[in-house]
């Protein structure tokens, strides 16, 4: 939505390279393919964010473990989880 509570720019790079860059910051929203400056950058692999989304796996024990490995502002990726998760 147009107030996601987001505020940050997030940038998720697969094992494959690919990305998905979220611009919190813009109104509304945006999410792309393309690489970008991010407030905080998330490396995992495509099948931890599937697990991620299913709620097979906790992000905080993900992180722990390597699966997800962050670089810049922790923060702002904790802001994400709301909205890579469905409803319950």
């Amino acid at each position: 939505g147009e107030q996601a509570g987001l505020d940050a720019t997030i940038k998720i790079v697969f094992e494959d390279e690919s990305v998905i860059f979220i611009d919190g910051k813009s109104v509304p929203p945006a999410v792309t393919n393309e690489d970008g400056q991010a407030d905080v950058t998330l490396r995992m692999s495509l099948e931890t964010l599937n697990k991620l989304y299913r709620r097979e796996l906790n992000p905080a024990m993900a992180a722990m473990t390597g699966k997800i490995k962050v670089e810049g502002n922790i923060l702002a990726a904790m802001k994400l989880e709301g909205l890579l998760r469905p409803p319950a």
